[in-house]
């Protein structure tokens, strides 16, 4: 096993297997290291220059990267040929399959697909760029499998870190396709991703063109995403360097710029790296200044001084505490299609569970103080039912054998969007779509709250005023 193969231990146990090259002995010392470049193009005039020179766009890049345990991009376009771009404004980027090739040879470990090119060509595009960045054993990171995590460092170890990776884009994209913040789908992926990782990575799309300082806009989704669980925020689009801030003690870099793209604007050829490293159990950042050449597209790091970012010198982010339920500790196992849940005590494992679309995991004492400490937890399952794919809640005591569910519900009294307990554990504060389940459909936009109570079988609705007030206010509702 190679240095690296030893300390990245991804978390995506079936296969394909994400694979990454071998890090650097000093990785080792002061813990696994992160980098994160801006927006990588391999279409237009990088294929020209690709067939021409037939040299790697890498190459002035490449041994940086090699050197990292998780390297993660922006990657602009989808597999497939120019005849499938959808009909719309703006340029369409189709790569052709072997070029993706170039990015597992290049040391990249993980290619974010949340921007407005990511379906240039429809959903088989995407579809096709996934599939092809998985034969190449690279994680494709987008919002609908959000957060998907990673295991870096040698296991077993104190070095060993849990990252959740959440990838969103604010820009439109071609097909209409854009997320929001805020909005309950991405606060549903933050909350499970900060529950399970000792970081949480958030790979975000948004900004305008070409300006070189973050928008207020930028500002408020960013105040927004760190509020609701994000310890480093990374961004993209803007094709320049917006200077990176610490946002409520966590580094934001509002725009890395490009790695590898054909823009001619001088603002435009310089890009940033940000290279995090896991110490003494927090996570600090700075920024690697690249360059590419006048008339080529090809990056490499930069002969001008490193820049000082004063804003995010000291702002170190603690890794999070282990979420621990009946005192075993949960650490989530990412199979791709799903996640499993691996419960340990003592730093033996005890069980590994099979993997579902998992929402949301909370800690509860449902019946009260005096009750034991079980699991809410959010999954998406069809039902015959309501024949809907739709939020589940469920119930589930922890014991060294496993989970054990003591409720398998169906919605509860309306169709659910989110549910969360409310402080002290007890409460369960859902929030419901306006439709019914006998029939769907109409005023399902209309959003309600409700608060239950635990009564050993399942949930009864709670009259109780106070406990409805501060369930309204929960998902921003007027009561």
């Amino acid at each position: 096993m190679t240095a690296r193969g030893l300390a990245l231990g991804l978390l995506l146990l079936s296969p394909p297997a994400f694979r990454a090259p071998a890090a650097a002995a000093a990785a080792a010392e002061t813990g696994p290291r992160l980098l994160f470049a801006g927006d990588v193009l391999l279409s237009r005039q990088v294929s020209q220059e690709l067939a021409s020179t037939g040299r790697s766009p890498f190459a002035g890049v490449a041994k940086l990267f090699r050197q990292r345990d998780l390297v993660l991009a922006n990657l602009e376009g989808a597999v497939g040929a120019e005849e499938a771009c959808l009909p719309g404004k703006g340029p369409c980027f189709p790569i052709a399959p072997g070029q993706l090739a170039l990015l597992s040879r290049a040391g990249l470990t993980a290619l974010g697909l949340a921007n407005n090119h990511s379906r240039d060509l429809g959903e088989e595009g995407l579809e096709a760029t996934r599939a092809r960045l998985a034969d190449e054993g690279l994680l494709a990171l987008d919002f609908e499998r959000s957060p998907r995590f990673v295991r870096l460092g040698k296991p077993g170890t104190k070095d060993a870190v849990t990252v959740a990776l959440v990838a969103l884009s604010l820009v439109k994209g071609r097909d209409g396709t854009v997320n929001e913040v805020p909005s309950v789908e991405a606060a549903q992926r933050l909350r499970l991703a900060r529950r399970l990782a000792d970081l949480v990575v958030v790979s975000v799309h948004w900004g305008e063109e070409l300006l070189e300082w973050p928008s207020a806009a930028q500002r408020t989704a960013a105040e927004w995403l760190v509020a609701n669980g994000a310890s480093l925020v990374v961004g993209h689009h803007p094709h320049v360097v917006q200077p990176p801030e610490c946002v409520a003690g966590r580094p934001v870099f509002f725009s890395l710029g490009n790695l590898l793209f054909d823009q001619r604007y001088s603002s435009s050829k310089e890009g940033l790296l940000a290279d995090c490293r896991v110490e003494g159990g927090a996570l600090a950042c700075r920024g690697i200044p690249t360059e590419t050449p006048l008339r080529s597209s090809f990056p490499r790091l930069a002969s001008r001084p490193e820049p000082a970012f004063s804003a995010i010198e000291g702002c170190r982010v603690p890794l999070a505490t282990p979420f621990e339920v009946a005192g075993i500790t949960l650490r989530p196992v990412d199979r791709g299609d799903g996640l499993a849940l691996q419960g340990s005590r003592g730093g033996k494992v005890l069980f590994t569970t099979r993997a579902v679309r998992s929402l949301s995991l909370e800690a509860g004492r449902l019946a009260g103080q005096e009750g034991e400490e079980l699991l809410f937890a959010l999954e998406r399952h069809p039902s015959p039912l309501d024949g809907e794919d739709g939020v589940r809640p469920y119930v589930y005591a922890v014991g060294p054998d496993g989970l054990a569910a003591r409720w398998r519900g169906s919605g509860l009294a309306w169709p659910l969007v989110d549910a969360r307990l409310l402080p002290g554990g007890r409460l369960l504060c859902a929030l419901h779509r306006g439709d019914s389940y006998l029939v769907p459909g109409p005023g399902a936009e209309k959003l309600h709250a409700e608060v239950y109570r635990w009564n050993g079988f399942g949930f009864s609705s709670v009259g109780d005023e106070s406990a409805g007030a501060a369930c309204a206010a929960l998902w921003g509702l007027a009561r």
